[in-house]
């Protein structure tokens, strides 16, 4: 019987989840910046919108190497069931909390946005 330990796993790069982090935050800084400035002259991330493609590339990548021993044993539909089992707990929580901050929390919804 094969045990979790004796199952030879792909090397981890932990660099490449920490590349995937930053691009992740200054994606966020970037629309934080953006909704408090007046034009792309007093925008402190002027080109924050390019680490999204960075983000995707990148994770095509982990998920490529991840899969690609897999691809021969590996069906379509067994490929999305783990995928939607990964991510849909994840997607499930944020909708509940910004659900939770939407009904719970003080909306301005009418009031334009002020520049900071």
């Amino acid at each position: 019987m094969l045990d979790a330990n004796s199952i030879k796993s792909k090397p981890h790069y932990p660099i490449l989840d920490g590349l995937r982090g930053v691009a992740a935050m200054i994606v966020v800084l970037f629309h934080i910046c953006e909704a408090n400035s007046t034009g792309p002259y007093d925008q402190l991330i002027n080109h924050g919108y390019l680490a999204v493609d960075f983000f995707f590339v990148l994770s095509g990548f982990v998920i490529g190497y991840a899969y690609d021993d897999r691809w021969g044993k590996l069906t379509i539909g067994g490929f999305f069931k783990r995928r939607l089992g990964r991510l849909q707990p994840m997607v499930i929580m944020g909708m509940l909390i910004g659900a939770a901050c939407f009904y719970f929390g003080d909306s301005h919804y009418d009031e334009p946005v002020r520049a900071c």
